[in-house]
């Protein structure tokens, strides 16, 4: 070893010891007759001390040191001089005062120090992710990533579950999102896909017998991008047999419990509270809604009907709805002009038509330029319904549900942030269940997975496959911390005939589900058990129990919102021979078109 100790490890009861020290040179100030700096690895920071007792050549060594040179230094152990203790460092009762330097590396001038206060932005610290991940808050997060890793796979361990990994590469089978495609250089014209998940290797583990099964999976979408998602990610695969859905949900509550303790040293009463998917949506205008504050939204239909208001009679006549919320106390938070922001921001990043308010008086009536369109009564009855006292601000929006969700769900959130009706700090833990078995595409006019094709109805739901599809709710729960979706499973379709009939439904003909889905079909029909599973996001987990707000902190090396790596360069260009192996043309956009 280079080194007999790291840059974190040493104290007042190894002082007069004679140690090796190997690291980054933090800082450097040069005091005239003595030179100190602080020498840097991932455990912490040691000082270093270079005074005449060092020697000259070692001084001046010293002397043309800069910052992120590699260093290996020699010397004893010393207690700082009265009154220089530093009580930020964990080393901060001692010093090292160096007897022999050596410089392994030296550094040029870098386009940013991993300990400067102010930090470029994000393309210019992942193209040089290497002094990015020096930073002690990057360190931070991947430590404990590591440690949530480790305590996943300790505890599906205790818990009796084979770990066992699936194939990279393997056979496209589409399940949402586009897969990302490999050419076989042996059979020309043929690909291979990496995983969007382990979904049906995970299925077929179950029909082979092994009734628990985990992995830390690497996964691969080939879909938009943002904050919270990433090209490829890596999850919590888990599956069982021989249980239901609280079965599944059980494992995981105790996996939350355990981890809140260790990580946050919460107590989380179990089981975790559980709301359906209509009235999280109801409730919430979200599938994962935030539960850490209140300002649920209120349904105002009824009451907007009578109003003379054209446009809140119009939507309600056309059986859509008129909804808002209330933000207590925000009246005087808000001007005329942030309310203008407010319905900029409903209307055009989520398509609301608009935003009608009203401010409560120190009277208790309800104000806005709207209000001449209502009765007395009728204002005195939209106040009874917010719940509106003097001081609160009612935002509405008036539209198709699907619009009032998402216009209300993003309103409710950044008046959250704003108004600060929530610690940051604070972890909430939830289950979503009933999910809809199928979403209707309107462009297409068919039916899609809500979750994926292999998620089971529930038992009382199998007569509405053939006559209503869209009143099926699937055996489907998703694990929301704070607002994010942590993870989601459902229960399988375990018997064939159903299975047929879900493909049918997506619009597969019984041809194209042989071709696509043989293998699960054959699977099934030869003994294949009750099962279900989850997925739970790695990246997410470290991202909510961190405190982050960006999932690309959570990965050492992530891509950009364009799927690209920008240390790297990738994707790239590759030799025209590669791709004659591969029996491979690139064609011109306008070639494309032809």
């Amino acid at each position: 070893m280079l080194r007999t100790h790291t840059c974190g490890e040493l104290r007042a009861a190894q002082i007069d010891l004679e140690v090796t020290l190997c690291g980054w040179v933090d800082s450097y100030r040069d005091h005239g007759g003595g030179l100190f700096i602080d020498l840097r690895d991932r455990y912490g920071k040691t000082q270093v001390v270079f005074s005449p007792e060092s020697g000259a050549a070692v001084q001046e060594a010293a002397r043309g040191l800069r910052n992120e040179d590699v260093i290996q230094v020699r010397g004893k152990v010393s207690a700082r001089p009265e009154g220089t203790v530093n009580p930020k460092l964990i080393t901060g009762e001692i010093e090292i005062r160096c007897v022999e330097l050596e410089i392994l590396n030296k550094c040029k001038t870098p386009p940013f120090l991993p300990t400067q206060q102010d930090m470029p932005g994000e393309d210019l610290r992942l193209k040089h992710r290497y002094l990015d991940l020096r930073r002690p808050a990057m360190q931070e997060t991947l430590l404990l990533r590591s440690r949530i890793i480790k305590m996943m796979r300790d505890y599906f361990e205790e818990q009796q579950f084979i770990d066992v990994e699936t194939p990279i590469l393997g056979r496209s089978t589409p399940e949402g999102a586009r897969d990302y495609l490999v050419p076989s250089r042996v059979h020309h014209g043929h690909f291979y896909a990496l995983p969007q998940s382990p979904q049906l290797y995970k299925q077929i583990l179950m029909m082979a017998g092994y009734d628990r099964y985990v992995q830390v999976a690497r996964c691969f979408r080939d879909e938009d991008l943002r904050a919270d998602r990433q090209p490829e990610f890596t999850q919590l695969d888990v599956e069982m047999a021989f249980v239901d859905k609280d079965d599944v949900i059980g494992i995981i509550d105790g996996l939350v419990q355990r981890t809140a303790k260790e990580l946050k040293g919460l107590d989380i009463q179990l089981p975790l509270p559980q709301m359906t998917y209509d009235e999280a949506m109801e409730r919430f205008g979200h599938d994962a809604p935030d539960l850490r504050f209140g300002m649920e939204l209120v349904d105002a239909t009824d009451l907007a009907a009578q109003a003379e208001f054209r446009v809140f009679k119009a939507v309600a006549e056309a059986g859509n709805r008129v909804r808002g919320i209330n933000a207590k106390g925000a009246a005087d938070k808000y001007s005329r002009r942030l309310i203008d922001e407010l319905t900029e921001f409903v209307s055009n990043d989520f398509g609301a038509k608009g935003l009608a308010w009203f401010k409560c008086e120190a009277d208790g009536k309800l104000a806005s330029p709207i209000a001449k369109n209502f009765t007395e009564e009728l204002l005195a009855k939209f106040k009874e319904r917010f719940d509106a006292e003097p001081g609160d601000l009612i935002l509405i929006v008036a539209d198709k549900f699907s619009v009032t969700c998402k216009a209300l769900y993003a309103l409710r959130k950044r008046l959250a942030a704003e108004l600060k009706l929530y610690d940051p700090k604070q972890m909430h833990f939830s289950w979503i269940v009933e999910f809809p078995m199928f979403d209707h595409d309107e462009e297409e006019d068919r039916w899609v997975a809500m979750h994926h094709p292999f998620t089971a109805p529930r038992p009382q739901d199998l007569e509405h496959l053939a006559s209503d599809p869209g009143q099926c709710r699937a055996v489907a729960y998703d694990l929301v911390i704070n607002g994010s979706e942590a993870g989601g499973g459902t229960m399988r379709i375990h018997d064939n005939k159903v299975q047929q009939q879900v493909f049918g439904l997506l619009g597969m003909t019984p041809e194209d589900a042989k071709e696509r889905f043989g293998f699960l079909l054959d699977a099934l029909q030869y003994g294949a058990p009750p099962h279900g599973g989850i997925a739970l996001g790695i990246d997410r987990w470290v991202m909510l129990f961190g405190g982050l707000d960006n999932i690309r902190d959570c990965i050492a090396f992530p891509k950009t919102q364009r799927a690209a790596d920008l240390m790297t360069d990738a994707p790239g260009n590759v030799d025209r021979k590669q791709l004659e192996e591969l029996a491979i043309k690139i064609l011109r956009p306008d070639e494309l078109k032809k």
